[in-house]
């Protein structure tokens, strides 16, 4: 093994999250900043947490509900028919009655 390539090993690493736990390990810088740890991640709590640090939910969201505002204004030829047929129906049973 080459000599000086290696970055220095810290036996006291400060980790410290985002919900504001911290705790000491063993790592190659002296602090370390992170988003995620045990205390606050989905798959330890068992709780549904979403972390959007771009706002990807809520522009997904935005655009799902454009869509979904689109596709009621627009009929396509079977819902246009049905309602055509509905009319007819709706026609007949008042010239009957």
């Amino acid at each position: 093994m080459k000599k000086e390539i290696h970055p220095e090993f810290y036996n006291d690493c400060k980790v410290t999250c985002a919900c504001g736990n911290t705790f000491v390990t063993g790592g190659t810088m002296k602090e370390i900043r992170v988003e995620l740890c045990n205390q606050c991640h989905p798959f330890y709590t068992g709780k549904q947490k979403f972390v959007d640090t771009a706002r990807r939910v809520e522009k997904f969201q935005e655009r799902f509900e454009k869509k979904a505002a689109a596709a009621t204004v627009r009929k396509g030829k079977k819902a246009k028919k049905a309602a055509t047929v509905a009319k007819k129906k709706a026609t007949k049973t008042k010239k009957e009655a």
